[in-house]
């Protein structure tokens, strides 16, 4: 089994705030990505990237092959999938950048679910109440069973991503759903809390207090 990790970094992040997107900003004195491209050190790995951050990303990930992204996340990581093809890769890990605390044993537990499924993804079920709201207000109310929060690395046989993301069209939140898109069916494993996406200036501050209690 030949394992290569897509890292996704092309995006602006711009509700994160700063004056970087938020992959680039310093967290514990290092650039988020650093932290996350940390994490999956083992394996081949490909990172999309911006234009405007080329320079960065030759500085910083030296090790890693760097592609452009396109005008959609799912264009990034297609772009990334196609950058693979023909290479041997028989499993691939799909990452979010900004997510910098994907542990050895989260992505172990994707990869060993690859033994029997096309693809796998961490989650966490849902254990809060859900509403609606709109203006400052509840509108309602939403059954909690059966809903999940959706974490990366998503894993899945290579092939079958690649001939998903090829037949997709449009935008979409993540390669679940292309696969999903395709027919084939995701394996849910066991997701992390640990494994914070930094989406808002606030998840920084999060993210520092975990850094120091780890």
């Amino acid at each position: 089994m030949t394992i290569a990790a897509i890292i996704t970094a092309a995006g602006r992040g711009t509700r994160a705030g700063g004056d970087l997107p938020k992959q680039w900003q310093q967290l514990a004195g290092s650039p988020v990505l650093a932290h996350t491209l940390a994490g999956f050190a083992a394996f081949r790995t490909v990172l999309t990237i911006h234009p405007d951050d080329r320079a960065r990303a030759e500085a910083l990930a030296s090790g890693a092959e760097l592609v452009e992204g396109g005008a959609s996340r799912a264009a990034s990581v297609r772009n990334a999938l196609e950058a693979l093809a023909g290479q041997g890769v028989t499993k691939v890990l799909i990452h979010d950048g900004a997510r910098p605390f994907a542990s050895a044993a989260l992505i172990t537990r994707v990869l060993a679910a690859l033994s029997d499924a096309q693809a796998a993804a961490p989650a966490l079920a849902v254990t809060d109440a859900l509403w609606t709201g709109a203006d400052g207000m509840v509108t309602g109310t939403r059954d909690r069973r059966g809903l999940y929060r959706a974490q990366t690395p998503q894993g899945f046989e290579f092939e079958a991503i690649l001939q998903a993301h090829r037949s997709f069209d449009g935008e979409a939140a993540d390669d679940v759903e292309v696969a999903r898109a395709a027919g084939i069916a995701v394996k849910i494993v066991e997701g992390c809390e640990q494994n914070l996406k930094l989406t808002f200036p606030g998840d920084f501050a999060r993210a520092e207090a975990f850094l120091k209690g780890r």
